[in-house]
């Protein structure tokens, strides 16, 4: 999606055991002046206000400004409503706009089928004749 260069300095994984609750970053641009935290949660479940909570709270230790928090699921009311409300913002991205975003980017994903619609170039019949600015006249029936 265009961020940091390269696509080895663009991000870095975090998510592991003492992660203080992000599991990634990404480098908004080649310098890194700006970061963005992720957390991600494949869970069937909704995701509550609590984990988001955590989760802001975990981007104030990193005295961060943006964050996005990716389910595969969906977000309870609250949290989105708790999400809206706070600063740094959190992006939530439910399971949804997940796989929208997978698909308009290609990951994860593989073409199916591809269909070719074609056209007639109406210019292609054209003839130097035929530039008075009309139509070309249609082809008569010689049978």
């Amino acid at each position: 999606m265009g961020y940091g260069g390269t696509m080895e300095d663009a991000g870095q994984h975090l998510g592991q055991s003492g992660d203080e609750g992000v599991d990634g970053v990404i480098r908004e641009d080649e310098l890194g002046l700006d970061l963005i935290y992720l957390q991600a949660k494949r869970w069937a479940a909704p995701v509550g206000r609590p984990e988001i909570q955590k989760f802001f709270g975990a981007l104030h230790g990193k005295r961060a400004t943006k964050g996005v928090f990716i389910t595969t699921s969906y977000f309870t009311k609250e949290a989105i409503e708790y999400a809206d409300s706070v600063t740094p913002r959190v992006i939530l991205v439910d399971g949804q706009r997940l796989a929208r975003l997978m698909v308009a980017h290609d990951v994860g994903v593989t073409t199916a089928r591809s269909v070719e619609i074609k056209r007639l170039d109406l210019d292609y019949f054209a003839t130097d004749e035929d530039d008075d600015g009309g139509p070309a006249p249609a082809p008569s029936d010689s049978t």
